[in-house]
């Protein structure tokens, strides 16, 4: 299973908010943006981080992608 965080660019579009902003308030670095915008994995503690500054869940921000899918 392969992540997507299409839903938290959205979420940041929704409440006009860029990227550094979400970094500054959420108190983790741009290597972890970028790690977020390639997909990658990043620590759970990251992602509770960003809910709390977001006011969301981790569904709000995340889904999974069957392996199929997140190959092409």
């Amino acid at each position: 299973m392969g992540v997507s965080y299409k839903r938290l660019w959205k979420l940041l579009i929704d409440k006009d908010m860029k990227k550094k902003d979400l970094a500054a308030a959420a108190n983790i670095s741009t290597y972890t943006v970028n790690k977020l915008n390639r997909g990658e994995n990043v620590n759970t503690d990251t992602l509770v981080s960003i809910c709390k500054v977001l006011g969301c869940t981790f569904d709000d921000i995340m889904e999974l992608i069957p392996e199929e899918q997140s190959e092409s």
